[in-house]
């Protein structure tokens, strides 16, 4: 006997994760995680307000984003939560009527965690991929790394990888500078 066909997720089973707990769709299967740590959630607020300051306020930057965090992507039938997403803002003018919004970043994020490396790699990375998201970014805070990654082609191509203590100008943010020892101190 064959094993029973198993049902793919949809939006409504999203409302059965735990509020303690962050819920994706992916390839059809419901995952669901712990909020992130506080050294995660760190990483991300810090990067947030470096970014969101300059691109999406315009102060010290040039303005024209708009900078989300851990907004609701919905990518096909998937389902994503990154850490930080970007939206030139003439391609995403306005906000959503939906928890979700449906037009693929320009920029996305993800914070490593012990739990969620794997995912946000070898399931999550493909998808943007897929989606034709132009600017991806890995920070793993336990390792205080950030790799800056390009889409060409379809695939993802490592422009440059930052360690530690770096100053940063990576794209499509290069008009300022980051201090990563900002993200993990």
């Amino acid at each position: 006997m064959g094993e029973a066909a198993r049902k793919e997720a949809t939006y409504d089973d999203l409302y059965t994760v735990p509020e303690n707990m962050v819920g994706e769709i992916i390839d059809g299967e419901l995952y669901a995680m712990p909020r992130p740590s506080p050294r995660h959630s760190k990483a991300s607020s810090v990067l947030g307000i470096e970014i969101g300051s300059p691109y999406q306020i315009g102060r010290g930057g040039p303005g024209g984003w708009l900078i989300l965090d851990e907004v609701e992507l919905q990518l096909g039938k998937n389902i994503l939560v990154p850490d930080l997403a970007g939206w030139k803002k003439e391609r995403l003018p306005e906000l959503p009527e939906t928890n979700y919004i449906a037009v693929p970043p320009d920029w996305i994020c993800e914070i490593l965690s012990p739990s969620t490396a794997r995912l946000d790699k070898t399931k999550k990375m493909p998808i943007y991929a897929q989606y034709s998201v132009p600017f991806f970014w890995l920070v793993d805070p336990v390792h205080k790394t950030l790799d800056v990654l390009r889409l060409e082609n379809k695939k993802w191509t490592i422009i440059n990888s930052y360690t530690e203590n770096d100053k940063v100008r990576a794209e499509p943010f290069q008009e300022i500078e980051i201090e990563l020892a900002n993200l993990w101190g």
